[in-house]
């Protein structure tokens, strides 16, 4: 059977920048957190500062549900495997017209190398 859509994302090599900024938003405004998982108000600043959230073809009500889609039930954060499922589901909405691989790694590329910005910034 052909490889899943996160299978195919794991090989490339700009994962690790991905899962660097996924620990980056992770942490943001608590510093207890481990960067291992996001809270849904990370999960929606990341998608806002990097542009998966346009406004038009992504929401925040989008971000909302696919976040409360993807994570354990009865959890308050995700994962970044969830993550990553979170992007699949918005890739192509984001990205529509384009196959689900160059959808999400079109997503991954806005999202790599990217840190939380601070009030202001642009």
């Amino acid at each position: 059977s052909a490889p899943s859509l996160t299978t195919f994302c794991l090989h490339s090599s700009n994962m690790s920048e991905v899962e660097n900024a996924f620990r980056k938003f992770a942490v943001y405004g608590d510093t207890s957190a481990s960067g291992n998982d996001m809270t849904g108000k990370n999960f929606s600043k990341m998608c806002k500062e990097c542009g998966v959230m346009d406004g038009k073809a992504v929401t925040s009500t989008d971000i909302d549900i696919v976040f409360n889609k993807v994570k354990t039930k009865g959890a308050r954060t995700i994962t970044f495997d969830e993550f990553q499922q979170a992007m699949t589901e918005l890739c192509c909405k984001r990205f529509k017209g384009k196959s689900p691989q160059e959808a999400l790694q079109a997503v991954y590329d806005l999202i790599k190398g990217k840190e939380p910005g601070s009030v202001g910034a642009t």
